[in-house]
């Protein structure tokens, strides 16, 4: 009893075929879609890092051209 496989595949094999050729369509989709987010996310990380930086120096010139200031005395407590 030798069973011979038949030149034509059958109806499964071919869905299965066409649901596999999606799968990797959509994979490779997939794929492109979260590699251009993380580029889009490293870009908006490198632009607000800039925006942090360029207020930090700012905030820190202001610190040093203002005249620093001397702690106030602490006033006595009056007994009651």
């Amino acid at each position: 009893m030798s069973a011979r496989k038949s030149a034509e595949p059958s109806p499964e094999a071919i869905a299965r075929s066409n649901r596999q050729r999606l799968a990797a369509e959509e994979g490779a989709r997939a794929m492109v879609d979260a590699e251009k987010q993380a580029v889009d996310v490293r870009k908006n990380m490198a632009r607000l890092r800039e925006l942090r930086q360029a207020k930090e120096a700012a905030d820190a010139t202001l610190q040093a051209s203002l005249p620093a200031s001397t702690p106030a005395k602490r006033k006595k407590k009056v007994p009651r």
